[in-house]
């Protein structure tokens, strides 16, 4: 139950990696440095379409993970088997760590891709109460 708890957290933390790489290396800019008193609307007015990129990431990693948490804790309601529930979650955060790596790098094809691929990881978790 140790490692479902890990791997819950290390998906609540996808989000803050990709609001990471929308502000890395601003904080000592001159000329863009980075607003923390105005954080989305400096992020709006950013012209870097890598820095845009990530705050989108940013914002779908955030509308992900309720449903994420909703499927494990029903599986972890119904007495689900816990390997399954923990490979399951390895396997979404593997899918949208490259789903972030898809989305920085601009692979919008392959991006859309494992984004279907983690959501049928996600419906997967949601019925594994139910297999077997």
């Amino acid at each position: 139950m140790l490692l479902t708890a890990i791997l819950l957290l290390i998906a609540s933390q996808l989000p803050i990696v990709a609001a990471g790489k929308a502000k890395s290396g601003t904080f000592r800019s001159k000329e863009n440095r980075y607003d923390n008193n105005e954080p989305r609307l400096w992020l709006e007015r950013q012209t870097d379409p890598r820095r845009r990129r990530a705050n989108a990431a940013q914002a779908n990693s955030f509308e992900a993970l309720p449903f994420l948490f909703a499927a494990a804790l029903f599986a972890l309601y119904l007495k689900a088997p816990l390997e399954l529930i923990n490979g399951l979650l390895v396997a979404w955060l593997v899918l949208r760590a490259v789903y972030l790596w898809c989305y920085l790098n601009d692979r919008a094809s392959l991006r859309s891709a494992v984004w279907g691929l983690a959501l049928l990881v996600n419906i997967a978790l949601l019925f594994a109460p139910f297999y077997g």
